[in-house]
């Protein structure tokens, strides 16, 4: 999965998404060069879902769906 910046250069790429315990680990590279490990904690999962308005659920029901 690639993470696009403005400019349609590849800001992230993720190779890996793995569970560690209680948290999600996801692997891959920055910039296509730098290694990077992420962790996101489950108290962290639940501020993103704060950011969700109900239209944006709306359009992440259909995402995948989409070309």
């Amino acid at each position: 999965m690639k993470l696009y910046a403005q400019d349609n250069s590849v800001l992230m790429e993720i190779s890996a998404i793995e569970r560690k315990g209680n948290e999600l680990v996801l692997k891959g590279k920055v910039f296509g060069a730098m290694p990077l490990v992420a962790r996101l904690k489950p108290a962290e999962a639940r501020k993103g879902l704060k950011l969700l308005g109900f239209k944006l659920v709306l359009f992440l029901l259909t995402f995948l769906l989409r070309d």
